[in-house]
């Protein structure tokens, strides 16, 4: 399926293109007090970065883990500042909100961020052709399912095993909705590709 979206979408990025033994973690829709902390502890025992797709909101909200996540070493990317669906929003609105998040994300960080990832995967023509201009459009490879009450906690991990590859973008949400799934997958999930001797990196692009 990946291959297909790559094909209909070539300006995206939907995996990272490598012979190496790298896995691309990424955790969307926070920074959430009662899930981000343990996300990080979660990568801290497995010495392992992440990507998080930050929603401004969150961020000022919970500035302070926010912080956590860069002072940890890991990558914060925007994610519009309200959680907009790209195909219901008017072009000047969603913009607008995309610059309002990457303004959230410079007020900490003090320095933009490069990589954009639409919620709900939703973008039209004309919004990514103007975030473009400026950052690149991370999509996944490997949709965990973490967020989806049809699927237990052993399905979730399952699946996520099953489609992982070299060079995998891997989607998890740090958020209330999916942290019943995600704190029973994230852990073994680390665990198994660490003792195959995966390492998980920041996307740096």
């Amino acid at each position: 399926m990946t291959r297909l979206f790559e094909i209909l979408f070539p300006r995206y990025i939907w995996r990272i293109k490598t012979t190496e033994k790298k896995i691309y973690l990424t955790f969307d829709d926070g920074p959430i007090p009662e899930v981000t902390e343990w996300v990080l502890e979660q990568l801290a025992l497995f010495n392992s970065k992440g990507t998080f797709f930050c929603v401004g909101e969150n961020i000022i909200k919970h500035s302070e883990i926010f912080i956590k996540i860069l002072n940890d070493g890991h990558l914060v990317a925007n994610h519009t500042q309200n959680h907009l669906k790209g195909w219901k929003t008017e072009n000047d609105l969603y913009l607008n909100n995309f610059n309002l998040c990457e303004k959230s994300i410079e007020s900490i960080k003090k320095e933009k961020s490069n990589l954009f990832r639409p919620p709900y995967g939703q973008l039209k023509r004309k919004q990514a052709d103007e975030i473009l201009r400026t950052h690149k459009i991370l999509m996944w490879s490997v949709l965990t399912k973490d967020y989806d009450g049809t699927f237990n906690e052993v399905q979730c991990l399952e699946n996520a095993i099953k489609k992982t590859r070299n060079g995998s973008i891997v989607l998890f949400h740090d958020s209330l909705k999916a942290q019943k799934n995600l704190r029973y997958v994230l852990p073994k999930y680390l665990e198994h590709f660490s003792k195959k001797g995966y390492k998980f990196e920041i996307i740096e692009l």
